[in-house]
């Protein structure tokens, strides 16, 4: 996905505890903590459902997260003191918010990238 290209419509809604994003392709449920200010969450679970009703696991971190864990993790020693950073099913994202983070999504499902970074989850 390109600076340039139009951005997905989206509507979004609380379902407790969950933030349900729909698009034409997809509905995001994201999993912020609870109070978190929607524009501010930099580290949050979230299943995403297609059309086809597939469903996928995703944690969404900052870049600047990550930095603070690591750094962090340097001094508790953690992942070898911080010196690497790995989650299985992780997509790191440029800036905060649920709508940036939807847009990734959107993204990765432009690239073709999306069986290699999600994981699948089982039908339910």
């Amino acid at each position: 996905m390109t600076d340039d290209a139009p951005s997905e419509a989206a509507e979004g809604w609380w379902d407790e505890p969950w933030y349900r994003v729909r698009t034409d392709r997809f509905v995001a449920s994201f999993l912020p903590s609870a109070g978190e200010d929607l524009d501010a969450v930099c580290n949050v679970d979230t299943e995403v459902r297609l059309t086809d009703g597939s469903r996928w696991s995703a944690t969404v971190f900052t870049v600047a997260e990550v930095q603070r864990l690591m750094e962090r993790w340097a001094q508790t020693g953690e992942e070898t003191g911080g010196r690497y950073f790995w989650c299985p099913d992780g997509l790191i994202v440029r800036e905060a918010d649920i709508a940036n983070m939807t847009e990734a999504i959107s993204g990765v499902l432009d690239e073709g990238d999306f069986e290699q970074i999600l994981q699948r989850l089982e039908d339910e």
